[in-house]
């Protein structure tokens, strides 16, 4: 019976619990089995054979090939490296089952291993150029010649099928291309009746083959020159005039001879015209010409008499400039950025190289083509992109992207013309996978009261989510969109790097067609979501839109007033001043709405904004009200205008311990240090940095170090190894990066305690902590006892006398572990 393997993908984590046949790995008892595993899958496990007394181990022989292992106590079979299908499509081996004396109990059985093929070849044509003949005016259709190419995988599969194009033409003088390929066959045929060797006879086909028969963006792709000549036919027509430029020739230089006549002139020549003709009819021209600046020239050459009377009718000159590779290829950007993520699959693309060549489009002197030069780091291994040389798009070669290895990389491409080369800088940024959803800071944003003539652009509402991925990238940036809005009245500007929203109109408001709107607000990724993550109602928020009939409200000089405030100003300060007009001459008053947290009044009469209470960074960066000016009559009309009040920080807040407790384990060995870290919520120059010292006495200080490292964390560990067991406090002194800096006094409890085998302290069980017991207040005896007889046999001589130096210390400590237990 034909058994297909569960293929478990591993991590190192996870190597022991499939060792132990966990983890979904399928098993079963030992008998002949097939199993079909894909190529190039190193390290995976296939199947665990159960093992039965009497049997306790497993051998397994045949064509293992190095490659092929079973784990001779546990039973699983797995690879130790990667299989190949182009160099062996079949393993056969057996598998024996043997006692504790290594006889055989059971077997063998066959155990076939059929690979199976991945696209991991790109097809190959069988010639680098390719060399053709078509007469002209050959019928349509009619095959001259043929491209191949193959493919190492396996036939039977749509890895080997292969799909042929024309990628370029060169030159294309037409609108259409002259000539077509047969996408299976690989047989080229004119394409229409224009063939005229006369115009061009000579062309280039770049033909590009695919596989996976060219329905995947992960195909694997190859290119071949196909060099092709037109041959005459019976009747040949006028050649036009055709200088090359740059010509080296003396000038002036006889180009074409018009006619013998008394007198010849061209006509309505500009101020710079290379051309002249002489009295015989000869033209010239005057200098090198430059087919960039210009690259044909049509002018009329007249006969005169003396008289200055026409002897014919004018002859119309077309002058055509030919092409030298005279410029070099440009790169479209000084550094082209590529994002991937790490997760991506090989042959995917990723981007697209930009370059251009001055020279004339759609000639060999202006195709180019791109090379790999360089990539840095080569970690984890070297070559982990592809450029397609004929179009500059990068694809991935390797799935070995990780982003804690190397987050990006340098990547140096050649573009080269056939005579110029170029080298143009491409960066590739390894970004996170999508795994994380933006998520709103607040789910209703409540109703707001607009005017029907509020003007669109302004700004009705901030809203703001937030993605935990990787910043700056496809994965959190944040687009929102609106949902219950059909005519698009309103719109959301995002500014991407902080994801905050803002809420516009974005068409003229209509109170009797739509006074209401209750619309949905979505925040998604402009990169798809790993498999498994959905979107859900964190990423969704409501907002309810009121449009109030108005005639002819107040007008405010500007729709929103943004104001920049340090957070310690003084209560009363002065913010700013909101003006606004009545077109009626109305007196104005003005009030505030979405004044939330209180922090601003306004004059009535003035529109001067102050402040009215401290403002605090940390609990709001952006402080958002609405002003609204309402004018004094009957039908008191009112406009609202927007304040945006971003607060400026300001060093307010001490720095403190992330975590304030730690534990050694007794007895100390020496050399022990753990990680300590600080935090401070106010807002640093790039990043804070901490300076972290000992406060308390000359005790904490010859007990106890602490050294600070990177710019938020500190390595903390005792001196030396004789401190007892027991909870000290130690005083630290934590300094920030402000200005002026902050100083943070922090208490550090650090217990000296016996550990148990997982390196954690032993807390005996207490069954009443709220007094101290019986047996608890027998063993403060005793140890008072023991401490005094302790004492007395030093003083007789009977035992070592401790070091002077830790003889305080150590009945400190007894002292101490008294007062803490009672």
């Amino acid at each position: 019976q034909l058994t297909k393997a569960l293929i478990i993908f591993l991590s190192p984590s996870s190597t022991q619990a499939a060792c132990h046949g966990k983890d979904g790995l399928r098993s079963g008892p030992l008998q002949d089995m097939t199993f079909f595993v894909p190529e190039a899958t190193p390290g995976y496990y296939i199947y665990q054979v159960n093992i039965t007394p009497p049997a306790n181990s497993l051998r397994l022989t045949g064509e293992k090939d190095g490659i092929i292992e079973i784990g001779a106590k546990n039973g699983i079979l797995y690879l130790n490296g990667s299989l190949d299908w182009e160099t062996k499509k079949v393993h056969r081996l057996q598998v024996e089952a043997l006692n504790e004396k290594g006889e055989r109990v059971k077997g063998p059985f066959s155990i076939t291993i059929n690979v199976e093929d991945i696209n991991d070849n790109p097809p190959v044509f069988s010639q680098s150029k390719y060399y053709g003949e078509v007469r002209q005016n050959s019928r349509p259709g009619k095959v001259f010649m043929h491209v191949t190419a193959t493919d190492r995988d396996d036939p039977t599969t749509p890895n080997a099928q292969l799909l042929y194009s024309i990628l370029h033409h060169f030159p294309s003088p037409y609108e259409e291309i002259l000539f077509q390929i047969d996408n299976k066959t690989g047989a080229i045929s004119p394409r229409n009746k224009y063939l005229d060797p006369e115009k061009q006879a000579d062309f280039l086909l770049v033909v590009t083959v695919k596989d996976l028969a060219g329905m995947s963006g992960n195909a694997f792709t190859s290119n071949a020159d196909v060099a092709i000549t037109v041959l005459e036919n019976l009747w040949k027509a006028p050649l036009p005039v055709f200088i090359m430029e740059n010509s080296t020739e003396q000038h002036p230089l006889s180009i074409t001879k018009v006619g013998s006549r008394n007198h010849s002139e061209n006509r309505e020549k500009p101020a710079r015209f290379p051309f002249i003709i002489d009295q015989n009819g000869t033209i010239y021209a005057t200098e090198p010409l430059d087919r960039e600046e210009k690259d044909s020239y049509v002018f009329d050459a007249f006969a005169k008499d003396n008289y200055g009377e026409a002897l014919a009718r004018p002859l119309k000159i077309s002058v055509t400039v030919g092409d030298m590779n005279d410029n070099p290829p440009v790169c479209k950007r000084a550094l082209t950025i590529f994002e991937v993520q790490e997760n991506e699959i090989v042959g995917n693309y990723i981007g697209t190289l930009h370059a251009s060549d001055m020279d004339q489009k759609d000639t060999l002197n202006s195709r180019l083509q791109f090379r790999i030069v360089d990539q840095t780091p080569k970690i984890p291994i070297d070559n982990l992109f592809i450029v397609q040389k004929e179009t500059g798009q990068f694809q991935l070669s390797s799935s070995s992207l990780n982003r804690r290895v190397a987050s990006n990389y340098s990547v140096k491409v050649e573009v080269s013309d056939g005579v110029f080369a170029t080298l143009c800088d491409v960066w590739i940024n390894v970004i996170d996978i999508n795994d994380q959803i933006p998520i709103f800071e607040k789910s209703d944003y409540g109703s707001l009261v607009i005017p029907e003539d509020t003007q669109v652009g302004k700004i009705l509402l901030a809203i703001q989510a937030n993605d935990a991925d990787e910043p700056f990238t496809g994965s959190s940036r944040i687009i929102y969109q609106i949902e219950g809005d059909q005519n698009e009245t309103f719109r959301i500007e995002t500014d991407f790097r902080t994801n905050r929203g803002y809420f516009k109109i974005n068409k003229i408001l209509d109170y009797e067609t739509s006074p209401v709107y209750s619309l949905t607000i979505l925040a998604k990724n402009p990169e798809p979501l790993v498999s498994g993550i959905q979107y859900n109602s964190s990423s969704i928020a409501y907002v309810q839109i009121h449009i109030t009939d108005v005639n002819e409200a107040p007008v405010f000089f500007k729709d929103t007033y943004i104001v920049d405030v340090f957070e310690n100003v003084t209560v009363g300060t002065f913010v700013t001043s909101v003006k606004a007009y009545d077109p009626e001459g109305a007196q104005i008053r003005y009030m505030l709405i979405s004044n939330s947290r209180n922090w601003l009044r306004v004059d009535s009469y003035t529109g001067d904004i102050y402040t009215t209470a401290p403002f605090d960074r940390e609990i709001e960066k952006a402080y958002i009200v609405q002003v609204v000016a309402t004018e004094q009559s009957k039908e008191s009309r009112s406009s609202t205008a927007q304040l945006i009040l971003h607060l400026k920080d300001v060093n307010d807040n001490p720095p403190s311990l992330v975590k304030n407790s730690i534990f050694f384990c007794y007895p100390l060995s020496g050399g022990e240090k753990i990680e300590i870290e600080a935090t401070d919520p106010d807002e640093h120059r790039l990043y804070p940095k901490f300076i972290f010292s000992l406060g308390g006495g000359e005790t904490i200080q010859n007990d106890w170090i602490v050294h600070g490292f990177g710019v938020r964390r500190a390595h903390f560990s005792p001196k030396h190894p004789n401190l007892q067991k027991m909870q000290y406090s130690i005083p630290l002194k934590i300094s920030d990066n402000g200005n002026p800096p902050l100083q943070g006094n922090v208490n550090l409890q650090v217990n000296i305690c016996e550990c148990t085998e997982d390196k954690t302290c032993f807390v005996p069980l207490d069954p009443d902590t709220s007094r101290p017991t019986v047996a608890m207040a027998v063993g403060i005896l005793v140890g008072v006892l023991l401490v005094i007889g302790k004492w007395i046999l030093d003083l007789r001589g009977l035992q070592p006398r401790i070091d002077k130096e830790e003889e305080p210390r150590e009945r400190q400590g007894y002292i101490q572990k008294l007062r803490s237990s009672r």
